[in-house]
């Protein structure tokens, strides 16, 4: 039985605790939450430096019952310092989660490697993994190059994020994530999109950002993917589409959770 997980990256637009109400009315078991900015033209709600809205979620999720899963997105730059993190790290680790999300943004691969140690070695002592996400406009943008990051950076606890649109943009299939080690892939994030994909850079950007698409709503091999992993596994769905832009954020979580559930039991 899969546990869901509402990623911010859905309603990118809901403040932390809207997220949380929002999870908790869509009947989501976690939620994910943006608490560094991937680029600097990114605008977030700065929970990390933020004490007393650290207090506050605290305090709506041991009224609602919502976990925090994850936090993110920690895109490894070639101006990244570890040090500058500790406090995202920190808060993510106040508030529960036990996943951090990288991406790897820098052509230099041993400074990018460096800073994923780093970041992992850091993560550790908040009692955190790290999932390296390839992305297919990144410097890590292919399964095979997530995946021997991961390995080769011998950090035990790095781990690779799968996310369904990412994985599929690159070409990779769904039997590819059946011969990968199931430890290192301790949840997933969830998305639907037609089958053919943009050309351009540009238009994967939009995609991923704007116009996913709903589980089941699209024509990605979602269920070929999910055959190839733990039944057990923690689905994050992350799935920002403009067609629930507009509605309030608990109708937003209550239509993404109808979609997932029918999903899942089709």
């Amino acid at each position: 039985m899969h546990k869901l997980s509402l990623h911010h990256l859905t309603m990118l637009d809901a403040h932390p605790l809207q997220l949380v109400d929002a999870a908790h009315a869509g009947g989501f078991d976690y939620y994910g939450l943006r608490v560094v900015a991937p680029t600097a033209a990114d605008r977030i709600v700065d929970v990390a430096h933020d004490a007393a809205l650290v207090r506050e979620l605290e305090a709506r999720m041991h009224a609602t019952g919502v976990k925090l899963l994850d936090i993110e997105a920690i895109w490894l730059q070639p101006d990244t310092k570890i040090d500058d993190l500790l406090p995202a790290l920190e808060a993510g680790h106040r508030l529960g989660a036990s996943h951090a999300l990288a991406v790897g943004f820098d052509d230099d691969r041993a400074r990018l490697m460096d800073n994923f140690c780093a970041l992992c070695e850091a993560a550790a002592h908040f009692g955190m993994t790290v999932g390296l996400e390839l992305i297919t406009y990144c410097a890590i943008g292919t399964l095979p190059d997530a995946l021997a990051t991961v390995q080769d950076s011998g950090q035990p606890n790095a781990r690779l994020l799968i996310d369904a649109l990412q994985l599929f943009r690159s070409g990779a299939k769904a039997e590819d994530v059946g011969r990968i080690d199931p430890a290192l892939i301790e949840y997933i994030q969830l998305c639907d999109a037609p089958l053919a994909s943009p050309v351009s850079v540009a238009q994967r950007r939009t995609e991923a950002r704007t116009a996913r698409l709903l589980p089941g709503d699209g024509e990605l091999p979602l269920h070929a993917l999910l055959a190839q992993l733990r039944a057990d596994l923690t689905l994050a769905v992350e799935a920002p589409t403009l067609a629930l832009r507009g509605l309030p954020f608990d109708e937003q979580a209550h239509r993404v959770m109808q979609a997932t559930r029918n999903f899942l039991a089709n």
